[in-house]
């Protein structure tokens, strides 16, 4: 007999037929996230930073889960999933969003108030770093999520961790980095990426499990 987890892999492959069907079974889309949608994709190339609209449905479901008074997002571009968080915080909640792009977060705060919920976003301009060094030293954080500039992710981390209550969240996106960051070899993003999830598993402050949610997404919890 073997422990081999190989022995009990079970998934669907993700053809474009079950994609689709995944995406029947999400809520109905409103007006600000189809129109920011569309609004994205006229950017061109840079619109694949955008999660895609089954992972922004399950960031409100979990806000809405663990119900947190204060989110702090690394990575904002054009708010997608600033949205995500705000439209499932309670009344009072707060989501703190870092990003270096005037322009993008322009964009996101156009969606946010048609949306209703720009009252529950504060923007913060400028390097994330810097940003959360900024911040109050204590734990008040109950969410944070990682979508930035993947070299930074590790850096991140260590910044936000010491930051976040006991029990509460740390999401991290883009963890597989479509697929590359499994390989031994793998070089710049991907590397980092590989980098960075070693740097999670080994850290006892938290407890984690890597989910192969879009680009995968690393769900930890500090104990």
């Amino acid at each position: 007999m073997t422990n081999s987890t190989q022995d009990l892999t079970k998934n669907v492959a993700l053809t474009p037929e079950v994609y689709r069907y995944v995406l029947d079974q999400l809520p109905p889309l409103s007006a600000p996230q189809r129109d920011l949608i569309e609004r994205t994709r006229a950017l061109g190339g840079i619109s694949e930073m955008q999660i895609p609209p089954e992972q922004g449905a399950f960031l409100t479901l979990l806000t809405k889960i663990v119900r947190p008074r204060t989110v702090v997002e690394v990575g904002t571009f054009t708010g997608y999933s600033t949205l995500a968080f705000a439209s499932g915080l309670g009344p009072g909640g707060l989501v703190i969003t870092c990003d270096t792009s005037a322009e993008w977060t322009a964009i996101a705060a156009e969606t946010w108030t048609a949306a209703g919920v720009a009252d529950r976003i504060q923007v913060e301009l400028g390097p994330a770093a810097r940003t959360l060094r900024h911040m109050r030293p204590d734990p008040f954080v109950d969410l944070a999520f990682l979508d930035a500039d993947k070299t930074g992710y590790v850096e991140y981390w260590e910044l936000l961790v010491p930051r976040l209550r006991p029990g509460g969240l740390l999401l991290a996106d883009n963890v597989l980095y479509a697929g590359e960051a499994a390989a031994p070899g793998a070089t710049g993003n991907a590397r980092a990426i590989r980098e960075f999830n070693a740097h999670v598993l080994a850290d006892d402050r938290m407890e984690s499990v890597l989910l192969p949610i879009a680009d995968g997404l690393t769900i930890a919890r500090k104990r």
